[in-house]
């Protein structure tokens, strides 16, 4: 008993473990259900893994049970992020273990529920307990805010290399409670639409609407949520980041007030949508402003990994090839910022090409072509949030040597290859004729299945790791929670 005691205080008292777990999770969900995509179904694997586990696959329900999906993994992303936060910004003991037990329960419920209601059969008192669950994950980010609050004077800090205001507030901190209230506000944008559901509003694909001409208010508030929601998680991220490389001088000084600033005006913007047809002229001044704070943190970020490491050499005077040397030397450091880097290749400057050629360019495309753009900046994001999220955890799992290396190498490799061709896929009218694009059809499609196929391997191979430590009577999981303990 004292041993199942112990690995339950590991998994779900440090945070650590509460971060293994939900990936954990979230890697289980990815690899049961990436069976039902596309490529499985040649393969006949979909049928076996619907038969084997005796699926509901209803094809007039395929919008609803996508939309279920979905909120599963976001709503554990941002238990993920929810948990790192509470373990790396000063609060105190009592709200960070309210905060963690609310979003465990509610992350966990709404998963487990949200599944079972969307794929095995349509049991209603599961839909009650997946709202349920994303109930208590709300009000987790109500604690979250209130334990964020950047006005408490215990939390003023007096040093000159971060950004703060005169009289001392954190306005890092500011910048986190920003992006709580935030995403609790956007939240709340989508559960009024959620709400209307059978009662003027009815279930449907974002991408599905790019040509509708009139879209009702209810419409647009789903599509305002979704695209606000996952920048906020973006946003989480880079501030994650951020603190994860001690960002801090002139950069810091002049990123956070732009973070804050940018993220107040994307959120108005996003969710002024149902009322304004300029709103997204509003989106792109945020946008801008949120990108120049994460480009700041890059230039910092890559400046100080070359430092450290040069210093960690006692080379006086590096040349340019010492210097690439020391910045690639920790692939699991340098692979968070450079997909933010990435992003603007096949995420950011794929996205402000589109809206500026919109009517020039792609809506004289087929329509299915244009939904495929949209669909692959969607989850082309969402992955490169992925990779950066266990970037940060196999840092501080503690993973070292030869092992670190290839994990954080063979994550960057496969995960940009992968994200290389779909963007390439997506983009493919550009440059070949439909009569003529079957070869570049077929090469991003094994490219893009092979590279996302080997971010996958990678994964199970540290969860693996992890699993085979957790049976060990002392294990690294000992030294985690004695660290946890002790803090």
């Amino acid at each position: 008993m004292g041993a199942l005691k112990q690995r339950w205080n590991f998994f779900f008292r440090s945070t650590k473990g509460l971060v293994l777990v939900a990936i954990a999770l979230i890697a289980l969900v990815t690899a049961i259900w990436g069976m039902l995509s596309g490529p499985m179904v040649e393969f006949g694997i979909r049928d076996i893994v619907v038969d084997g586990l005796g699926m509901s696959l209803d094809p007039s329900e395929r919008e609803g049970r996508i939309i279920m999906l979905y909120h599963t993994i976001a709503v554990a992303v941002v238990a993920i992020e929810v948990f790192i936060i509470t373990g790396m910004v000063p609060m105190k003991d009592h709200e960070r273990a309210q905060i963690n037990a609310t979003m465990t329960f509610g992350y966990m419920i709404t998963l487990i529920f949200g599944l079972l209601f969307g794929y095995f059969g349509h049991n209603f008192l599961f839909h009650g307990l997946y709202l349920f669950g994303l109930s208590l994950s709300f009000f987790a980010g109500i604690l979250l805010s209130a334990a964020l609050w950047p006005w408490k004077k215990e939390y003023y800090i007096d040093d000159p290399e971060m950004s703060r205001t005169k009289k001392g507030m954190d306005l890092e901190r500011a910048a986190f409670f920003t992006m709580a209230v935030a995403t609790l506000g956007s939240a709340l944008f989508g559960a009024v639409s959620g709400s209307y559901w059978g009662n003027g509003h009815e279930t449907f694909l974002a991408e599905d609407l790019i040509r509708e001409p009139h879209k009702t208010v209810l419409q647009k508030s789903i599509i305002g949520h979704l695209h606000i929601m996952l920048t906020l998680i973006a946003v989480a991220l880079t501030l994650i980041v951020g603190k994860w490389y001690e960002f801090k001088g002139v950069f810091h000084k002049i990123a956070m007030p732009l973070m804050i600033v940018g993220t107040i005006v994307i959120s108005l913007g996003a969710w002024s949508v149902v009322l304004f047809p300029w709103a997204h002229t509003i989106i792109y001044f945020g946008s801008v402003s949120v990108m120049l704070a994460a480009l700041m943190l890059v230039i910092f970020g890559w400046d100080k990994l070359i430092r450290d490491r040069i210093a960690e050499q006692d080379i006086e005077k590096a040349n340019a090839w010492q210097k690439i040397k020391a910045l690639l030397h920790d692939p699991l450091k340098f692979g968070a910022t450079w997909q933010m880097v990435f992003m603007n290749f096949t995420v950011s400057g794929v996205g402000i090409f589109m809206a500026v050629k919109l009517d020039e360019i792609f809506r004289v495309w087929p329509h299915r072509e244009e939904r495929i753009t949209l669909t692959g900046h969607w989850h082309i994001l969402s992955g490169i949030i992925a990779t950066i999220i266990l970037f940060y955890y196999a840092d501080i799992a503690g993973l070292k040597g030869k092992a670190r290396k290839w994990f954080g190498w063979l994550v960057i490799i496969g995960s940009d290859i992968g994200f290389a061709s779909v963007t390439i896929f997506s983009m493919k009218r550009l440059f070949v004729t439909e009569s003529a694009q079957q070869p570049l059809v077929n090469w991003t499609m094994l490219l893009a299945d092979l590279g996302l196929a080997l971010v996958l391997v990678v994964l199970a191979m540290l969860m693996l790791w992890r699993l085979f430590d957790l049976f060990k009577k002392k294990g690294r999981w000992t030294e985690e929670l004695e660290e946890e303990v002790t803090q």
